[in-house]
């Protein structure tokens, strides 16, 4: 195993920068803070971590700062994704000399596409289950997460269904509480989705929360998948990798990853960096925030974050998954969406500017499919306003002067 994984992080410091990356280096790989019997220079040569570091213009911060390099031989820890978040994120965060570090981007050696399956639906196989080749998905998420019924929940997913929808997800902290334990919601909601494809042909993707312990996990996706239903959805960070890896070798749907957690995740990770991992674990969907988002996060960090998960790991494996854009879209994003990610393969989801139109939840659906629409045809908003009610009824109640 003569190949290597490479990180490349932003390092913050006050100290010496090449004294403090040959100490991470040797924290991360073959150093001990004393030499002790049996640990011989040929040792370290086989297993040290290769370091290099270079001074970064950084105008946002008031402390040096640098690239730092790191790589380590695949020999170290085998293909092993659970070793590598030990070994590229585990003691370096909290060393002497640190004042901040953030991993940028890493790379895997060709064996990892060999032990981890990738996507197993990714864009063409949830294209293929929704029944639509080339457009944007248009979604929403059910809320209130907390104090809907199943019944209720039901009850809008038939007024969904009736507008058009192509996807539904739960919220995040919709999973299995009292108040819509999830074998009645799953129950109900696909009774309404069955009806509904029966009738006109279109089979709503639902993707319910499954998030729990792995064997309710494993158990609520064959309930899923009996009952004719189409995805499933986790949450990334309360499963944990080795969680989620046992789930995928389980798992029969796509699987719709959420993101939630991300803030506390993103001050010692870049999302290009993160999202390497779970595609080559095996999600379908990621979450990757919106343009003018209710969050911190900037435009062209959401764009980055879209444009990495539609960019190939591996030649031969691409696991190439689809983005999802949500907080607070409207059908005022559509086209600097478009304009910045030229691709419409992503699921574009909207809760309030959805629910909220003016004239109910089907114009709320039309109008944005009008403005994506508009978008890709290279039509202006306005313009395209001047001719589809709905746009214009959207553009008032969601536009700037709203």
């Amino acid at each position: 195993m003569s190949e290597r994984i490479t990180a490349t992080y932003q390092l913050h410091t006050k100290a010496d920068p090449e004294r403090l990356a040959a100490t991470i280096a040797g924290e991360q790989s073959s150093g001990t803070f004393v030499a002790i019997p049996g640990e011989d220079e040929a040792l370290k040569a086989r297993a040290a971590a290769h370091w290099h570091i270079e001074a970064l213009p950084d105008m946002s911060s008031s402390l040096p700062s640098y690239r730092l390099t790191l790589s380590w031989p695949l020999a170290n820890l085998g293909p092993s994704l659970t070793n590598v978040l030990a070994t590229v994120a585990g003691n370096l965060y909290e060393l002497r000399g640190v004042d901040a570090l953030r991993l940028m981007d890493i790379e895997l050696p060709s064996a990892f596409a060999e032990v981890y399956p990738g996507p197993a639906f990714g864009i063409e196989g949830t294209r293929k289950l929704i029944g639509i080749p080339k457009a944007p998905l248009i979604g929403t998420i059910i809320k209130p997460s907390v104090g809907l019924s199943a019944a209720d929940t039901a009850a809008l997913v038939e007024q969904l269904c009736a507008a058009g929808i192509d996807f539904i997800k739960d919220d995040e902290l919709q999973a299995d509480g009292p108040a819509c334990p999830f074998d009645e919601r799953l129950r109900l909601c696909m009774q309404v989705i069955r009806r509904h494809a029966e009738k006109t042909g279109h089979k709503v993707m639902y993707a319910f929360n499954l998030t729990g312990e792995l064997d309710e996990m494993k158990r609520r996706h064959d309930k899923v998948l009996s009952e004719g239903g189409t995805a499933v959805m986790l949450s990334l960070n309360s499963v944990g990798m080795t969680g989620f890896n046992a789930f995928r070798r389980h798992a029969q749907l796509p699987i719709h990853a959420h993101r939630n957690g991300w803030g506390y995740v993103q001050a010692g990770w870049s999302y290009v960096a993160w999202q390497k991992l779970w595609r080559l674990a095996g999600v379908d969907h990621m979450h990757v925030n919106g343009i003018a988002n209710k969050f911190q996060e900037a435009d062209d960090s959401v764009i980055a974050s879209a444009r990495a998960c539609l960019q190939p790991l591996f030649a031969h494996k691409p696991c190439i998954v689809m983005p999802v854009f949500s907080s607070g879209q409207t059908v005022m994003q559509a086209h600097p969406t478009w304009e910045s990610l030229q691709s419409t393969d992503v699921i574009f989801l909207a809760g309030g500017g959805l629910f909220a139109h003016p004239g109910g939840i089907a114009a709320g659906v039309r109008a944005l499919r009008q403005s994506w629409e508009a978008a890709m045809a290279g039509v202006s908003l306005q313009q395209a306003a001047l001719s589809h009610r709905e746009l214009r009824e959207a553009v008032a109640t969601f536009g700037p002067t709203a």
